[in-house]
């Protein structure tokens, strides 16, 4: 397996990411901590959570599947921003949240340090300079050990490593985006900017939602399992007729060569220029294993040209920027949501 270097840090991660989102949460802890050994076991050494996820159940599950030697051997991620509570403090990306939501994490992952820990969305209404400074604080307490960010505008993320240069402070070493076949628009600004800068790609939602997995027959009736039932209507707005078009198309590719849809579509993601590592959500063992088979496969030329041509590159035809309030393109008629913060708040 080729393990790749995480942006400009000399640490090499594994080209398939774990992502946690379902563990704790869908996905009962027995069995997720059964399924985060086995992608250990596969060769997957990079781990990505959130605070927020589950309100905080999956880093709790994380930190008890990676007792004993495990923890060591693994690049572990999180994140922070959205709401924990209904404190106004307790939320965002200011000095204050930081620094408390980084020790909130400590405890709940049971580790003394944090690989990788990461905006989770940007703000705009405080400089990038206090939340720059108290990850920098916070890598010199050895808490932390590399910063990112996730979600941000392409001109945010430079206007941040403008900011670590200027002031000496610790810069963003990767950006986790959504990219998948289906919404193509980072490569416009943000991948050209992470090739000159070494910042490393790791795209959130590669499969599209189970778009490119066959998970939805059509656009207005979703499967009561799917996350576009279960998370809300943020969710259910990505699906689009177009989108569904696609998937069928990849999937006619995807049979010819021998592969599941799902694999060819986290195929074309991961060998795409930039990218470290997708993340990865499974909420069963059945799409774990079927994931990890495509750790030591390879994107051919033939079939990455045909992909091409059926959601050209720099283009979208379905909208993972929908809770993104900075993205003024829109995909479909829907209005986009201009935040998350209602759907994490306690109910």
């Amino acid at each position: 397996m080729e393990y790749r270097l995480l942006g400009p840090t000399g640490v090499r991660v594994s080209p398939l990411c774990l992502g946690t989102m379902n563990l704790g949460g869908p996905t009962g802890e027995v069995e997720s901590i059964r399924m985060i050994h086995q992608a250990l076991d596969a060769g997957i050494n990079f781990l990505d959570s959130a605070n927020v996820y589950n309100r905080g159940e999956s880093e709790r599950v994380v930190g008890k599947a990676l007792v004993g030697d495990r923890r060591a051997k693994v690049v572990l991620a999180t994140k922070a921003h959205f709401p924990m509570s209904n404190d106004p403090n307790d939320r965002g990306n200011s000095r204050r949240h930081i620094l408390q939501a980084v020790e909130d994490s400590l405890r709940r992952l049971n580790t003394e340090w944090i690989d990788l820990y990461q905006i989770h969305r940007p703000v705009f209404d405080i400089p990038q300079r206090e939340t720059l400074r108290a990850l920098h604080d916070l890598v010199r307490a050895g808490k932390v050990r590399y910063v990112g960010c996730s979600t941000f505008p392409a001109w945010m993320v430079m206007e941040a490593l403008a900011i670590s240069e200027r002031y000496g402070l610790v810069r963003y070493v990767t950006e986790q985006p959504p990219y998948n076949l289906l919404d193509r628009r980072i490569e416009n600004e943000l991948i050209p900017l992470a090739q000159r800068h070494r910042l490393g790609i790791l795209p959130w939602s590669p499969l599209a939602m189970g778009m490119l997995a066959g998970r939805y027959e059509r656009a207005d009736g979703h499967p009561a399992d799917s996350r576009a039932a279960r998370v809300g209507a943020w969710a259910a707005a990505r699906i689009s007729e177009a989108g569904l078009a696609a998937g069928r198309q990849l999937a006619e590719l995807a049979l010819a060569r021998g592969l599941t849809a799902s694999q060819l579509a986290l195929l074309w993601v991961k060998d795409q220029p930039a990218v470290t590592a997708p993340i990865i959500g499974p909420r069963t063992e059945a799409q774990l294993q079927d994931a990890l088979t495509v750790l030591n496969m390879q994107l051919d030329q033939q079939t990455a040209a045909a992909l091409d041509q059926i959601v050209p590159p720099g283009s979208a035809v379905a909208d993972f920027h929908n809770t993104s309030g900075w993205m003024k393109m829109r995909v479909t008629s829907i209005a986009p949501l201009a935040s998350l913060d209602e759907m994490y708040l306690p109910r």
